[in-house]
């Protein structure tokens, strides 16, 4: 590792984005942070996706076009291919919140196992709202793979994990298996920390927006796996209670 500068992997991951590509692409390439890998795997648009990544080819270290298995596998894919200290996930659609972004996230942390910051939340009419860890996750003391039983507060968008610490993404979870992911690397990571600072803007409607019901049976199914039957069993208890007693107080 470079102790001043570690390598930070970017992934983009992409499928008939012509719409979308460019304006990740720039905000990734207007990085001043100096040590940047930057990889885009693509699912083998059929639009002019690809026509929109050459032009940027001497910025990419590499760009992978070929069928996938869905997001996930793409994920798997451009991991695989990674070669940074860190890798950070920012598809198509999404940007990098300011040219300086990455510069001022690693100025103090470079030596941290997980790092996570605040993202920007667009909805479809373009009003901007905050997704940062909230409660039960208020600073970087209390977040752990514990307190993910709580539900995933922060986005892929905005956290780097060191790329020794993360495992692949288990595919027989087809909508959440970031949940899943990320558990695992809490549990693994030693130093966990909040940046406290913006770090990019993502699109409202991700694929387990899309398809909620088969999400949560998997989420219910990550939550079993890791924290019990009982356990996950009370805490949707908890969490209806909750929901029930917010309903009658309005």
């Amino acid at each position: 590792m470079n102790q001043s500068f570690p390598k930070i992997s970017i992934i983009t991951i992409c499928y008939n984005a012509a719409q979308t590509i460019e304006k990740t692409i720039k905000s990734v390439v207007a990085q001043d942070y100096p040590n940047i890998e930057y990889l885009i795997i693509d699912g083998q648009s059929k639009d002019n996706t690809l026509e929109i990544v050459a032009k940027y080819e001497a910025k990419i270290a590499l760009v992978l076009s070929e069928p996938d298995k869905g997001i996930y596998d793409a994920m798997n894919k451009g991991m695989q291919q990674a070669t940074g200290d860190y890798i950070w996930y920012m598809h198509a659609d999404d940007q990098i919140y300011a040219p300086d972004t990455l510069s001022i996230i690693m100025k103090n942390h470079q030596y941290e196992d997980f790092i996570y910051g605040k993202a920007l939340l667009i909805d479809e009419q373009g009003n901007e709202r905050s997704l940062e860890a909230r409660k039960p996750h208020p600073s970087d003391q209390t977040l752990s793979w514990k307190t993910m039983k709580q539900g995933m507060a922060i986005s892929h968008q905005s956290m780097l994990v060191k790329r020794s610490l993360a495992p692949l993404y288990d595919l027989d979870y087809r909508y959440v298996a970031d949940f899943d992911w990320l558990i695992r690397v809490l549990k693994k990571a030693q130093t966990v920390r909040d940046t406290g600072t913006y770090w990019c803007r993502f699109a409202e409607g991700g694929i387990s927006t899309q398809h909620r019901n088969v999400s949560l049976k998997e989420r219910f199914m990550i939550l079993r796996k890791h924290f019990g039957l009982v356990s996950t069993i009370w805490q949707h208890v908890l969490i209806t209670l909750k929901a029930l007693k917010r309903g009658s107080m309005r």
